[in-house]
């Protein structure tokens, strides 16, 4: 009775995996195959699943064997006896006396241990094989691993074994000890449950004492005084152990050999990441001494074997604890407190080398070109003129307050969103300009009426987008838009959008179906909406009431299966945000936090994508915490913008392009995934004119370049020059100064696009260097550090954000807006390097109180002991520089900053009126005030 209903549940308990595990698997299976099958990358997919399927299966068997094979053994060395048990003791009390009876009766539990060897086994063989299927891309990296040409400085090994064997043998290691202590304990387990082993309590006398074998009828139930005195285990129970526990030291000793001693290199005990002094002088000698003590004490087990105690395992195991305790912490201890201390800086010379070439090589400082800076030519309004390129694109526009102007003015509908603003550049017929845009979004938690047909069938997509060049503003103080409306229209002849629609973008998490019967919306226009339908190749085919079933069942939407608008012709389309998109097909890779949209020459709209390798097995490099980037949220040593992906918002193709050919991670990944990887020289000219260094690889290198530009260890260790990123308050919120900027670098011909952050001094506020990362063709990729003398004082940031807030006409006329029904908003302090110099600039919003729309009203310009603020750029810096701000980009003489007559004049003094009219709608004021005061002043400079 007690089988069958075993084999019941063993039969329900099949079914219910099936059912609940393994047919929801491969629904899931199958709709990722048709997925990769439509985006073209069924390759990655297929060796990713045989790569489980076969790992899998390899650890699964090779689990179930010797787990099985021991048991099995157990159970064929020993004959099952009957385990006396000690019932629970009864009391009586006679005449006064207390009188206790012990019970005791025999159990013979080896007939119930034989029913469960083999579903144990399998059980163990089932998990073990699903978690090793997790390890497919340690497996795989290894067997197709490509040296890094370059060597460990203590070990002589390639970087690769680091990156590529080091993790396959901890693989292969931990499997090992998994199979061997699993096998220990279950053999141990089943022994003692046969007879085989008597438990009693143990002393250390007894574990000196012989063992003797149990007599024939041991299990028969005797009086507690009466108990036999019997040996600890049996004869093949101690030749059983005995050998599982020698394989567990021979392991151990191979795990010192092949995994302790390489990790060494990642230690973090000093000042440094790597391994010092100490480690490479004490720790280093005694775990090659522990190898040796790890087999001596697997050879003492075996020979213990023939012996009638236990004193060479307890003699085994003593030494090896001892050595542990000496080698691995009193000698270390002693050594460092004794002689690495007094002396640090002279022991810790090479090593600390070691981790500065190893740190600026694992995140390619060592690539970075340092100039120096005279700091001695004062600016003039001449050497404006000639950088009249870079002035032309100062970004006057901050993100955070476009993103809200671009909101009130573009969004059109409540169920369109701008999620965020992207800087980029374009030729804009001919002009080299810096623009913001931004892609309008379809937000379908946003629609009026939420409905499996609005949300599914008929709402499906975004459409279009809005830019603006950095720095020109309308009369109102609102951006200049080059790019607006629906459909799109654009002001810049060499710039247009012929497929404005977004079926993929940041916005969009929901699956949506296309070429229905359905009417599609396409854009709103006036009262009346445009329809259309889908003409592109996204999304998986319907083609069948079988794939309209299995869709159904994958998203738990009936509604797919019992649509009548839904046809063998209408494509799914699922996964389209674009970074689920792109983790799904490169799950092995980082994806930057900012990706960005670009309009090519043909009018389509293109996400690019910049993603990394990152790794923590970079020996002696020093690691990061990721604080403050997007990337995971763990230590990395190891970091490279190695694959550009470029995502098409209409139809969500998608192409990988090698950014980082020197990189031999994804030179790895490439040999994994043939045909995936494209090298970066056959994109689209058109779209490699628009890649850009990514912040967050921005963000690492320049924070550790503020300690890591030390190239000697003695002004590293007494961290003599170290810089520090100065970071402001922007809006409630730390700013850390990292810009996008197009200017003409110093020494350069002419502008280009670049990523710009500046540095001072450690504790204090004036400027040391500044460092760019270059975007632009040949250049693309060149780190380059600008350094001003020591000696040369050069205000910074802070310095120049205190002089800002101590000029009493800047803050009166700020303290005057900010009280009467607006709001001040004080845009991000940008730098602005001018030849050998520098120049800073400020822009200041106004927004209504209650009001979304912030204004730009006022730019600051500072530099060095002046200040200005001024309605424009171009007077401001006339102010700061005595002259008049060229018209003409090739200009470069100054001019006597007097006002120009005429047709000039009088557009100033209709610009004064009209924003004293607009602020007088508004009730503001103060602002109103200000217009006619400088409308006076024009009427005045005309006499």
């Amino acid at each position: 009775m007690i089988r069958k209903h075993l084999a019941l549940y063993i039969i329900y308990g099949l079914i219910a995996l099936f059912v609940f595990v393994i047919l929801p698997l491969l629904f899931q299976l199958l709709t990722d195959w048709y997925w990769f099958g439509e985006i073209g990358f069924i390759s990655i997919f297929t060796t990713i699943l045989y790569s489980k399927i076969l790992l899998g299966l390899v650890v699964g068997v090779l689990t179930f064997f010797v787990i099985y094979g021991n048991l099995w053994l157990a159970r064929r060395l020993v004959a099952s006896k009957p385990l006396v048990v000690r019932l629970p003791a009864s009391t009586n009390l006679q005449q006064g006396e207390y009188r206790e009876t012990v019970k005791f009766k025999e159990l013979d539990a080896g007939k119930y241990i034989d029913k469960f060897i083999l579903p144990v086994s399998l059980v163990l063989g089932f998990f073990t094989g699903l978690i090793g299927a997790g390890s497919w891309e340690t497996v795989l990296k290894y067997f197709n691993a490509v040296s890094f040409n370059a060597l460990d400085p203590i070990f002589g090994r390639d970087i690769g074994f680091y990156f590529f064997d080091l993790p396959f043998i901890q693989f292969l290691v931990g499997f090992g000890f998994w199979l061997i202590i699993v096998s220990f304990i279950g053999v141990a387990a089943s022994y003692a449950l046969r007879g085989a082993i008597t438990l009693r309590r143990l002393t250390l006398k007894s574990l000196f004492t012989p063992l003797e074998t149990r007599s024939a009828g041991s299990g028969a139930a005797v009086a507690k005084g009466d108990l036999p005195l019997t040996g600890f285990m049996e004869k093949p129970v101690k030749v059983h152990l005995s050998i599982l526990v020698a394989l567990l030291f021979v392991l151990t000793s191979f795990k010192i050999y092949a995994i302790r001693i390489p990790s060494l290199l990642y230690g973090s005990t000093g000042s440094f990441t790597g391994a010092n002094f100490t480690d490479i002088n004490a720790v280093l000698p005694f775990l090659k001494i522990f190898i040796f003590v790890a087999i001596a004490a697997a050879v003492l087990t075996v020979i213990n074997i023939f012996k009638t105690g236990n004193r060479l395992i307890v003699l085994a195991v003593g030494i090896y604890v001892a050595t542990s305790i000496l080698g691995g912490s009193v000698y270390p201890f002693f050594l460092q407190k004794l002689v690495v201390s007094p002396n640090e800086l002279v022991k810790e010379t090479p090593y600390i080398e070691y981790n500065i070439a190893a740190t600026q090589k694992a995140y390619a400082l060592d690539t970075v070109t340092e100039r120096n800076l005279t700091g001695e030519a004062a600016l003039t309004m001449s050497d404006i003129n000639r950088n009249r390129s870079t002035i032309k694109n100062v970004r006057l526009w901050d993100r955070k307050p476009l993103l809200d102007t671009f909101g009130q003015l573009q969004e059109i509908r409540t169920y369109y969103d701008f999620v965020s603003i992207d800087n980029d550049r374009y030729n804009l017929d001919g002009d080299y300009r810096q623009v913001l845009l931004s892609p309008r979004e379809l937000n379908s938690t946003s629609l009026p009426q939420r409905t499996f047909i609005n949300e599914r069938l008929t709402f499906t997509h975004g459409f279009g987008l809005t830019l603006s060049p950095v720095n020109e503003v309308t009369p109102e103080g609102l951006p200049v838009l080059f790019l607006k409306d629906l459909p799109p229209s654009s002001s810049i002849k060499s710039l247009a959008v012929s497929r404005p629609e977004i079926y993929y973008g940041e916005l969009a998490s929901d699956w949506v179906v296309v070429n229905t019967k359905a009417e599609e919306f396409n854009y709103p226009s006036g009262e009346e909406n445009v329809f259309a339908n889908y003409e592109g190749q996204g999304g998986v085919k319907i083609k069948s009431i079988f794939r309209k079933a299995l869709f159904a069942l994958k998203f738990g939407s009936l509604k797919i299966l019992l649509s009548d608008d839904i046809t063998k012709e209408s494509r799914i389309m699922y996964h389209r945000n674009i970074e689920e998109r792109v983790k799904r097909v490169l799950p092995f890779l980082s994806l930057d936090g900012d990706p960005y949209i670009v309009v090519t020459k043909d009018g389509e709209l293109k996400w690019i994508y910049d993603a990394y390798t990152i790794s923590d097995r970079y020996p002696y490099a020093e690691r990061m915490k990721d604080a403050f980037s997007s990337l995971p949220g763990k230590n990395l040593n190891y970091i490279r913008n190695s694959v550009k992906v470029v995502i098409n918002a209409y139809d969500g193709r998608m192409t990988f392009y090698i950014a980082d050919e020197n990189d031999p991670v994804i030179k790895t990944y490439a040999k994994i995934f043939e045909g995936s990887f494209l090298p970066l020289e056959q994109m689209d000219e058109d779209l490699k004119a628009h890649i850009r260094y990514p912040e967050d690889l921005f963000i690492y290198q320049t924070a550790l370049y503020t300690v890591y530009h030390m190239d000697e260890a003695q002004i590293f260790y007494n961290k003599e020059d170290q810089w520090q990123i100065p970071v402001i308050a922007s809006g409630g919120q730390a700013d850390p100064m990292i810009r996008h900027m197009i200017m003409k670098l110093p020494g350069e011909e002419k502008e280009e696009f670049i990523l710009m952050i500046p540095f001072t001094p450690r504790g204090k506020d004036n400027l040391s260097a500044w460092m760019v990362a270059r975007n632009d063709g040949e250049f693309y990729g060149q780190l380059v550090v600008y350094r001003f003398p020591k000696q040369k004082l050069v205000f910074g940031p802070k310095q120049i954000t205190n002089r800002i807030n101590q000029d009493t006409d800047i803050s009166q006329q700020i303290s005057l807006w900010d009280q009467r029904g607006s709001e001040v908003i004080r845009g991000n302090l940008l730098v602005i390097p001018i030849e050998e110099s520098l120049i800073y600039v400020q822009p200041i919003y106004l927004r209504a109180e209650g009001g979304r729309i912030p204004e730009l009203k006022r730019v600051i310009v500072a530099y060095e002991n002046r200040i200005a603020m001024e309605e424009t750029l171009d007077l401001a810096l006339g102010r700061v520089f005595g002259g008049q701000v060229a018209v003409d980009r090739e200009a470069t003489a100054a001019v006597p900053a007097k006002p120009a007559i005429g047709q000039d004049l009088i557009q100033q003094a209709k610009d004064h009126f009209d924003r004293a009219m607009s602020a007088q709608r508004r009730g503001d004021w103060a602002l109103y005030g200000e217009e006619i005061r400088k409308l006076g002043e024009v009427f005045e400079s005309a006499r």
